[in-house]
């Protein structure tokens, strides 16, 4: 199955704070907020939700096709890509912008401050869906991830014109877009991603109730953090998933553990395991990035990735996805 990952790609500055963001604000002063926070700890990290999702479908054996907007500066990362087995000859480069960052202040309550650059990702929608079909010898799925609306727009089109599946991931870009666009991002996608918040906004910036939503999309995956995944499909009782538990004593940096995840279901999804299975796959990608400070520092071993299987979800979990990790070490 060849999974087209489309979507940002960028470099994540991220800083710890070791307060609380909230004692910080004072009621009644909220109209002139001006606040700076002394933090103690900054990692530069590579990350954009396309490029994070790509590096995990990557790890796990898939070779995605990676597509996006990057600047001149990103040959380093190219290389990094390619060596986890990223498909990046599709990635648009562009000669007049730098390569997209975000920065990201997270506090001792896991609550994050973020403001994101775009950058070179303006010209994202220059690239043609049809054109990375024609070079990779077709498209089994393309997955519309954050990145300039225009270009979110412009392959939800595509897809629908070429008749290729596509998974649609709005995500951070639900602050931004209308009501017209984010109506058009769900046009009939196989699978919808959102976090519960965002499940909650999605049917506020759409006017759209939960049913009319699931009308539209085939299969709708949520994730609720440490309270798992709910997979909803319209007249199939819905089904709940457990999260993966973390290891002891281990603090966890939630930023690229929903790109993580979408890695894994993915994967489960290339793989046919069916939809409760790669639930889980993702859930447990998504632990392990969690256990790590950045988004594709984590890495994958066949063994050990089997017995986070086991533990989490049991003997049977582990079996059905063992067959598959024949690219893991």
């Amino acid at each position: 199955m060849r999974i087209a990952v489309t979507g940002s790609i960028a470099t994540d500055h991220l800083m710890t704070f070791p307060g609380r963001f909230t004692e910080q604000l004072l009621a009644g002063s909220l109209d002139r907020l001006s606040l700076s926070f002394l933090v103690d700890e900054l990692e530069v990290r590579r990350g954009g939700v396309a490029a994070n999702i790509a590096f995990g479908l990557g790890g796990l054996g898939l070779h995605p096709v990676l597509v996006g907007a990057v600047g001149g500066d990103w040959s380093d990362y190219q290389l990094w890509l390619k060596e986890h087995g990223v498909d990046t000859d599709s990635v648009h480069v562009s000669t007049t912008r730098h390569t997209a960052r975000f920065v990201c202040t997270t506090d001792a309550d896991h609550n994050q401050i973020g403001s994101f650059y775009p950058g070179a990702m303006s010209e994202a929608g220059r690239i043609s869906l049809s054109r990375v079909a024609e070079r990779t010898g077709g498209l089994d799925l393309v997955l519309v991830s954050p990145n300039d609306p225009e270009a979110m727009l412009r392959h939800t089109r595509e897809c629908a014109a070429l008749g290729i599946p596509s998974a649609a991931d709005v995500s951070q870009q639900l602050a931004v877009l209308g009501r017209a666009d984010t109506r058009a991002l769900l046009d009939r996608p196989a699978y919808l991603f959102t976090n519960a918040y965002e499940a909650v906004l999605l049917q506020e910036r759409t006017g759209w109730t939960e049913q009319q939503i699931l009308g539209r999309v085939s299969t709708w995956v949520t994730t609720r953090g440490a309270d798992g995944v709910h997979l909803e499909q319209a007249g199939v009782r819905p089904l709940d998933i457990a999260a993966a538990p973390l290891r002891r004593g281990v603090t966890p940096e939630p930023t690229g553990a929903g790109d993580a995840f979408r890695a894994g279901f993915l994967a489960g999804l290339a793989w046919d395991l069916g939809h409760e299975q790669a639930a889980r796959l993702g859930s447990v990608l998504a632990a392990t990035a969690l256990e790590t400070t950045g988004t594709q520092t984590y890495t994958l071993r066949r063994t050990p990735l089997l017995a986070r299987l086991r533990a989490a979800y049991g003997d049977r979990a582990a079996r059905q996805v063992a067959p598959r990790l024949t690219a893991l070490r």
